[in-house]
């Protein structure tokens, strides 16, 4: 390997951390990432996007030689740009499960990443890229063919979210509780490496908490027209019908656009109005908590009393919030539940360090109340002999980009400088060095 320093002031290594609702990107020893770029894509319509000279585009668009890419769609990245109504501009994810599933889409935000945010070439910059627990090989050996082979980066390296979201709070041991957009997971770190063993997880994250708060929302019928549709409005006070006129002029937008839309509203809502009871959901006992009043970009505004603790209680009692179809709770356990599965998993050895380090982190722990209740919960599920301590950063960034902090962190240290994989070791070995250096 090259005697070169990867590190320090000279050369900014970048630290890219994915996430299923968005990638946060920015340079090592930073406080905080530069950008935030939503997990989306919008393709805009080609006039001639579904067929190229007679043929159908999925025939031979694949092949890198191909000319057929000049007539492929239009790509819209980053909020600004995508929170502008556009005629049959579609929105897609490029993730699934918390692993990149559609490369091609993943290439377009890397590409804009260096060009718009970074503003350099990506051989200037060691790139440390984070990834989730479960993350499996052909899609680590196809970051690091990707990393190399079209952006030529001068050294690379693969570290698993959790672990990085451990360093950030200043352990190396610890329980990580993850609750993010798709799921919520309990992962077990030790020295620095994940126990893949107890890994724990449930489907219950924000994109569940989202989908009760919109039933809720349209079963009392609240009208969720997005911002994007508001050309005036009139304030109206509670249960008063919302009196707006819509915009004149919107193009036709497509139907995933517009939900795309939607959902940010509704997850706004979920971020202003949601709290999570400090003991088990009671409606007697939050009938008396001060409710919280929210307006619509309707102008619509409403007081919302007991209704925001029992959609978050979800995360903690899935039995509360019966889904369409049946009860969730049968099957599904709270974020509870969860840590002490994965502890259980764990070597007896370990199990009070991790319970001593329970990092909190991910969006859902946002709503207000979240560390405190699963404090209480862990509490009442433990031996009284076993110290608990629960991390969660006070501040809004610390908890929030968690993973991307720890990874400025460890991409800065001159211990680590040593662990890079270097463009001269992939060329010697390829992209199979990963899995022997990226554990």
């Amino acid at each position: 390997m090259s005697n070169m320093l990867y590190g320090g002031d000279e050369i900014g290594a970048l630290v890219f951390d994915l996430g299923h609702y968005s990638l946060r990107v920015g340079y090592a020893q930073e406080d905080t990432p530069k950008a935030e770029i939503p997990a989306v894509v919008g393709i805009g319509e080609d006039g001639n996007c579904n067929s190229v000279r007679g043929e159908p585009m999925d025939i031979d668009d694949k092949r890198p030689d191909n000319n057929i890419t000049q007539s492929t769609p239009k790509y819209y990245v980053d909020t600004t740009i995508l929170h502008v109504p556009r005629k049959g501009m579609e929105v897609a994810s490029y993730m699934k499960d918390g692993m990149i599933e559609d490369w091609d889409h993943f290439e377009k935000v890397l590409d804009y990443t260096y060009s718009k945010v970074i503003q350099s070439n990506a051989e200037y910059h060691p790139v440390l890229f984070s990834e989730c627990p479960w993350n499996v090989r052909n899609k680590r050996e196809k970051l690091t063919e990707l990393m190399f082979e079209k952006y030529n980066v001068p050294a690379y390296f693969l570290v698993k979210n959790a672990v990085l979201a451990a360093f950030a709070n200043g352990r190396a041991t610890g329980m990580v509780v993850d609750s993010g957009a798709t799921h919520t997971s309990a992962i077990p770190v030790q020295d620095g490496f994940v126990i893949t063993g107890g890994i724990c997880k449930s489907p219950l994250g924000g994109d569940y908490i989202s989908m009760q708060c919109r039933q809720f929302l349209q079963d009392n019928d609240i009208d969720l027209s997005p911002s994007y549709m508001v050309g005036s409005k009139e304030v109206v006070k509670d249960h008063d019908k919302p009196r707006w006129v819509k915009k004149k002029n919107l193009p036709d937008v497509t139907k995933s656009w517009h939900n795309y839309m939607t959902k940010k509203l509704v997850q706004d809502f979920q971020a202003t109005v949601l709290q999570v009871c400090e003991t088990p959901y009671d409606e007697k006992s939050v009938s008396t908590a001060p409710s919280v009043s929210y307006e619509f970009p309707t102008g619509y505004r409403q007081d919302f009393g007991s209704e925001r603790f029992r959609i978050p209680e979800a995360l903690f009692d899935p039995s509360v919030v019966p889904m369409r179809g049946g009860v969730v709770g049968n099957t599904i356990v709270g974020v509870g539940n969860i840590v002490t599965t994965s502890v259980g998993m764990c070597d007896v050895d370990i199990r009070p360090a991790l319970y001593g380090s329970v990092v909190v982190t991910g969006g859902n722990s946002f709503i207000q109340g979240f560390p405190e209740r699963l404090n209480r919960d862990l509490s009442m599920r433990i031996q009284s002999s076993m110290r608990l301590k629960i991390i969660s950063a006070n501040g809004c960034a610390e908890r929030r980009f968690g993973s991307w902090i720890g990874g400025s962190i460890l991409a800065s240290i001159g211990t680590f400088q040593q662990m890079w994989i270097s463009s001269q070791e992939y060329e010697e070995s390829g992209k199979s060095q990963v899995e022997r250096k990226c554990p």
